[in-house]
């Protein structure tokens, strides 16, 4: 090395030494550990007691007047004084100038060093919040279980639920076959009472729509004019008017004064399964199998609505005068509430996991039942929250009806009949159709039913070209046919 070199040398290592004084001095907080009142740096310290003094130290004092209040001395309870105080702050002539400041530091520092040590005190808490065990409640409410547990008898540890509380089914009687009615020559496929209960329609895969008298069962007409099997029946309350739809894409409006079709509504593109009417506007809802809901007006024959939405086949329509106005089941397993106004789906029900072929609306309560071969289900409107599932169904259901007096009815592909309690969903009959003679086991099903306007005859359409008429037993009582009730854990109403 040069003597040149070395003076260089000596004369950079003072500034050398600066700069490391200097980043020593910079960042010589990160050494200071985190967990003590020291980690939030001078600059913390000093903005908190300027922030005490210029915010929180004029209030640490009370008035005058509330202070010897509080403290009880004589001559709180006088008269003020006429001469005006000194306004707070003010220097006026012989008073002494002080260099000292109002407050002693010393308590602006205490108050500045608690401050700091209660948010010291945050910061350990919430780190030793994310690494601790079980909290205090948890094993508190595990050993108050455990001691439940113990405490039981053995055998019987598993523990109710407290707000579990089983329904007890209403009592009902039995249903019985009444009268058979007999005059088509097909599949029986649609049923509709009406208003007045005097008659009620059936129709039928023979193409023609038959007018029945209901307290003798005699046939009073027959209507003729659909070209394919009949699907959906209805009868207006407000209109002479019977409305039936089939499998030929034909929706007909028949005048009952003269018997013959008045209207027709032209706009599906393939059969026609389900017809539905509004109770208190003159509206009518179709369905089929082009996977859309059409709402028609009854009087211009104007399309009002196509209600889109469902990716298969419509089955089943309900309709109410409050909202959710229509109600749609659809064989892609799906059931859709309706705003009849906007036109336009309100929710969507994916409970179910087979086709929903039939709905039901409570003559009395906001709610409705819908069925599918995988459960039968019942739901609150108007969001359309589940209530309970019925419990026994089995099998293709492609009925049901529901009467004033809590009876809900399922009809099964297989002949099966149902009969449950609306409001606790137990089975209470469990029977099978009658066949006519002659007619082939397969041909015990039922396609169609409804209850009359009373709710004291339940109606059937059959697959053995039959109509069958039930009612409840005259005889039966509680003593005769008592409540087989068992309930269950897994079953609960919501």
């Amino acid at each position: 090395m040069t003597p040149a070199d070395a003076d260089g040398r000596r004369q950079l290592e003072p500034l050398v030494h600066a700069s490391v004084r200097a980043t020593h001095r910079l960042f010589s907080g990160a050494s200071v550990p985190a967990n003590g009142p020291d980690a939030m740096g001078e600059s913390q310290r000093v903005k908190i007691a300027a922030k005490y003094r210029a915010e929180y130290l004029s209030s640490r004092e009370l008035p005058r007047g509330i202070e010897q209040k509080a403290s009880g001395a004589p001559g709180a309870s006088q008269t003020l004084s006429l001469a005006a105080p000194k306004p707070q702050g003010l220097i006026t002539a012989g008073d002494e100038i002080s260099s000292a400041p109002p407050y002693p530091l010393t308590t602006v520092e205490d108050e500045v060093q608690r401050v700091m040590d209660g948010l010291a005190g945050r910061q350990l808490k919430a780190r030793a919040k994310k690494h601790k065990a079980p909290t205090r409640e948890l094993v508190r409410a595990a050993a108050e279980k455990q001691r439940v547990e113990d405490a039981a008898p053995a055998g019987q540890q598993a523990v109710r639920k407290l707000n579990y509380e089983p329904v007890r089914p209403t009592w009902h009687a039995p249903w019985k076959l009444m009268r058979v009615i007999s005059g088509h020559i097909g599949w029986v496929r649609a049923l509709a009472v009406e208003p007045g209960n005097r008659w009620f329609a059936s129709g039928s895969v023979d193409r023609t729509i038959k007018i029945w008298d209901l307290a003798s069962g005699t046939l009073r007409l027959t209507l003729t004019g659909h070209v394919s099997p009949v699907r959906g029946l209805a009868v207006s309350a407000r209109h002479p008017y019977l409305f039936s739809c089939g499998e030929d894409k034909q929706v007909k409006c028949w005048d009952l004064e003269t018997n013959k079709v008045v209207r027709q509504y032209h706009g599906h593109l393939s059969g026609v399964y389900a017809l539905a009417l509004h109770p208190t506007l003159d509206v009518l809802v179709t369905g089929g199998r082009d996977s859309v809901a059409r709402v028609w007006d009854m009087r211009t024959k104007q399309q009002i609505h196509v209600l889109a939405g469902h990716r298969g086949t419509v089955a089943s329509i309900a309709c109410q005068d409050a909202d959710p106005q229509v109600i749609t089941g659809s064989m892609d397993s799906t059931v859709r509430l309706w705003d009849l106004a906007a036109g336009k789906s309100m929710a969507t029900l994916t409970h179910h996991k087979k086709a929903v072929r039939a709905l039901a609306l409570h003559p009395s309560e906001f709610g409705f039942a819908s069925a599918s071969s995988d459960s039968i289900r019942q739901w609150r409107c108007p969001r359309g929250d589940f209530v309970q599932a019925f419990e026994g169904a089995s099998g293709i259901v492609n009925t049901l009806a529901v009467n004033s007096d809590g009876v809900a009815f399922a009809g099964g592909d297989d002949g099966t009949m149902r009969f449950w309690d609306w409001r606790s969903a137990h089975c209470f009959q469990k029977t099978e159709t009658i066949a006519q003679p002659g007619s082939l086991d397969s041909e015990a099903g039922v396609f169609c039913s409804t209850f009359d306007r009373t709710g004291f005859r339940l109606i059937t359409g059959e697959a053995d070209k039959s109509i069958k008429i039930w009612k409840e037993e005259d005889d039966a009582t509680e003593e005769t046919h008592p409540i087989d009730f068992r309930p269950s854990l897994g079953r609960r109403r919501f």
